[in-house]
């Protein structure tokens, strides 16, 4: 049933480095979630794995100065239990408690859902919009940091060097008062479901919370890669936080985006999910943030006003 050949577990990055070097065709696996059933469908036969299981400096989640340090062997349920994941990187938090069941968010981890390049990786849209950016090292021990949006290159393509580097860390800036990010999945059960459709957002509201300042948002399953939608984000900026707003921008976001037919779901939905759930991420983040959506469209007032007086 696994056709494996040998399976090295080195005791700490420095080993796991050096046997990358002598043995550049290894797969390298930490949870397995991914891999063991690809070895089990014999789609990778008489194979070796490099276990990077538990390494101690794959592990936990850090602040650094202004920054979130997430160890990409960390799985999805201990980012759901850490508070300061939680704090300032909300959609991230919420993210982790979606991933497979809970089963698998005990060994899965956020750096395999990173590296499988899978464009419905519910981690994606979260870390896009919080402007993640990925360090990878490579067997000289040499590090280079990437953002998160240059890291995915195709479908199911990433642009990690798989015989020179390891993912040895994800850096999440700290977000400043407010500001709030929000994440929706959707499927058709609500778990052990592969997403139909992921979306993320961010926003920057200003002092007095009524104007957004900066909006992200970024889809899973949307394109052919994880990806933010610039042009959306710039139409928002500076616009009042209120539900015209919310109705722009879910009208403007399907023309940055080109979803495909699958057996999962129609173009069709998936183009109205984008137009819904965008707006639904952008108001749950705004609330995040500390804001209230004003309810009232001022397109409908000045309608009423050109309309008095008429008989």
């Amino acid at each position: 049933m696994y056709d494996i050949r040998q399976v090295y577990q080195p005791k700490d990055l420095g080993e796991a480095l050096s046997l990358l070097a002598e043995h550049p065709d290894a797969i390298v696996i930490s949870g397995g979630t991914d891999v063991l059933i690809k070895v089990r469908e014999r789609k990778w036969k008489d194979c070796s794995l490099l276990s990077i299981h538990r390494l101690p400096q794959l592990q936990g989640v850090r602040r650094e100065k202004e920054e979130l340090v997430v160890g990409p062997g960390t799985c999805f349920d201990q980012l759901h239990e850490t508070g300061v994941i939680r704090e300032h990187a909300f959609c991230l938090w919420q993210a982790a408690d979606q991933v497979g069941s809970p089963q698998i968010r005990t060994v899965a981890t956020l750096g395999g859902n990173i590296c499988n390049g899978a464009v419905s990786a519910d981690s994606a849209p979260p870390l896009l919009v919080l402007n993640a950016r990925l360090e990878l090292t490579d067997i000289s021990q040499t590090k280079r940091q990437l953002d998160i949006g240059a890291f995915y290159t195709g479908p199911g393509r990433t642009a990690l060097d798989r015989k020179r580097e390891l993912l040895t860390a994800v850096r999440i800036p700290i977000i400043r008062p407010g500001c709030g990010s929000y994440y929706i999945k959707y499927g058709k059960r609500n778990a052990l479901e592969i997403s139909t459709l992921g979306c993320a957002a961010y926003v920057e509201l200003d002092a007095g919370k009524k104007t957004f300042r900066e909006v992200r948002i970024a889809f899973g399953v949307a394109a052919p890669v994880p990806m933010r939608c610039p042009a959306v984000e710039a139409l928002v900026k500076g616009l009042p936080v209120d539900r015209h707003t919310l109705r722009l921008l879910g009208d403007a976001v399907g023309r940055e985006l080109f979803p495909r037919d699958s057996w999962r779901a129609s173009r069709e939905l998936r183009m109205q999910l984008i137009r819904e759930l965008s707006q639904r991420a952008v108001e749950g983040a705004v609330k995040q943030a500390g804001g209230i959506l004003n309810e009232s469209d001022p397109h409908d007032s000045q309608r009423n006003t050109s309309g008095a007086g008429c008989p």
